[in-house]
C-alpha cells in the first residue's frame, strides 16, 4: 500500500500535495481517482496530514464505508460499512491495527458513535434498512454484543409513544448519557430530537422547512464544550446551532455552503475548530468556531480537498490526537489525517 508523495511550487498558488494510491485496485476507483489534493490559494500552511500508514492493511475494508467512530479513551476505531456477506463492523487501534469484526444484528448501518467511560465501553449504531434491525438506533459492547434497541426494529414511523425512526442518520452521546439524534436521512422525519439517559424525550425540533429550527436531510450531529448542539442541515445547506439545555435556536451558518450543505460536523479537541465534510465536492472544511454568545458567519481557516468521487459520508475525531478520521462511501475506506508541524500540539499531552 505504498503512497507517493510530490509538492510542486506555482506562482499564483501553492499545490501543497499530491498523493498515489495504490491500495485503490482498478476494480474499485478508476484511474484518476487516485490522487488526492489539497489545495491552497494562500501562502498558508498545511494544517493536516495524510497518514499513509493507516490502517496498516486496507484490504479490511470490503464493502462501503458510511462511518467511523474514535473511542479514545481506549485508543479504538470503529468503522461500519454496507455490502453484501461482509463483516458489517470493523475495529481497529488508532496506530492501524485490526483488532476484530462483527455483524451481529446490523443490517445497513449509516452512523455511529462511540460512547467510553472508565466504567463503560459502547457503540451506538444508527441502521436505515428495511430489515428486521431497520429504522432503529443500537447500542452495543465493543466485542458487538447488543445492550439497546431504540425504536420500532423493521418499521419505520413518526411516532414519538413509543419512539420511531425513518432512516436515522447519526447520534451524538454526552458523557452524561444525554443523546442527541437526528432523524432522517430522506425519511418521513426531519427533526432533532435529545434524549434522556434513560431515553426520555427531553426536547425536539421536528417540522420539514427552510426556517429557524426546521430541517431538510439533517445529517449530523455534535455538541461542543460551551452547551451548544451543532447540526448539519444538508438539504438546507447550512450549520443549524442550538443551546442543549433548552433547544433554544441560537443561529445558523450559511454562508460556507453555496455550492453543497454540510454532510458530517465534528469539533476539533480544543474546541477551536469545526470540522465539516462536503460529499460531493469531496471536501473537508476547518470552521472557526465562534465564541460564546455568538454564533456570527461561517469563516473557513483552511481545507482538505480529496480525489473527484471519494464522497466522504461522515468522520470522526481522537480526543487525545486530533486526528481525523473520514469515511470515504466513494473511495470505499477510512483514511486517516493527522495534524503537522504541532499544530493541536496541546492534544496529545
Amino acid at each position: 500500500m505504498a503512497r507517493f508523495w510530490v509538492c510542486v511550487a506555482g506562482a499564483g498558488f501553492f499545490l501543497a500535495f499530491l498523493v498515489f494510491h495504490s491500495r485503490f485496485c482498478a476494480s474499485r476507483l478508476p484511474l484518476h481517482l487516485h490522487l488526492a489534493f489539497k489545495i491552497s490559494w494562500r501562502a498558508e500552511e498545511a494544517l493536516y496530514r495524510l497518514d499513509v500508514d493507516w490502517p496498516k492493511y486496507s484490504e479490511y475494508f470490503t464493502g462501503a464505508a458510511f462511518c467511523v467512530a474514535v473511542d479514545s479513551l481506549n485508543g479504538l476505531v470503529y468503522v461500519a460499512q454496507r455490502g453484501d456477506n461482509i463483516p458489517k463492523v470493523l475495529v481497529f487501534t488508532e496506530d492501524g491495527y485490526f483488532l476484530r469484526a462483527w455483524n451481529y444484528t446490523v443490517d445497513t448501518p449509516h452512523g455511529i458513535f462511540a460512547a467510553s467511560t472508565p466504567h463503560e465501553q459502547s457503540v451506538w449504531i444508527t441502521d436505515v434498512g428495511s430489515g428486521l434491525y431497520g429504522h432503529t438506533i443500537k447500542k452495543y459492547n465493543s466485542f458487538g454484543d447488543l445492550v439497546q434497541v431504540l425504536g420500532t426494529p423493521g418499521k419505520k414511523g413518526t411516532g414519538l409513544n413509543p419512539l420511531q425512526f425513518d432512516n436515522p442518520a447519526e447520534l451524538y452521546v454526552e458523557d452524561t448519557g444525554d443523546i442527541y439524534i437526528v432523524d432522517g436521512d430522506g425519511g418521513l422525519n426531519n427533526r432533532l430530537i435529545k434524549l434522556s439517559q434513560d431515553f426520555m424525550i427531553l426536547w425536539l425540533h421536528g417540522e420539514n422547512g427552510t426556517g429557524p429550527a426546521k430541517f431538510s436531510i439533517p445529517h449530523s450531529v455534535t455538541v461542543d464544550s460551551d452547551g451548544r448542539v451543532w447540526v448539519a442541515d444538508r438539504g438546507n445547506k447550512r450549520i443549524q446551532v442550538f443551546d442543549k439545555d433548552t433547544g433554544e435556536w441560537l443561529g445558523a451558518w450559511n454562508n460556507c455552503f453555496a455550492e453543497e450543505g454540510p454532510s458530517a460536523v465534528r469539533f476539533t479537541p480544543d474546541g477551536k475548530h469545526l470540522i465539516v465534510a462536503q460529499l460531493h465536492l469531496s471536501r473537508l472544511l476547518l470552521l472557526a468556531a465562534p465564541p460564546v454568545g455568538s454564533i456570527g458567519d461561517c469563516s473557513v481557516t483552511s481545507t482538505i480537498q480529496l480525489a473527484d468521487q471519494v464522497s466522504p459520508h461522515l468522520l470522526d475525531v481522537s480526543g487525545k490526537t486530533g486526528a481525523i478520521y473520514v469515511a470515504e462511501i466513494g473511495a470505499k475506506q477510512v483514511q486517516k489525517y493527522v495534524p503537522v508541524n504541532s499544530y493541536f500540539s496541546s492534544f496529545g499531552s
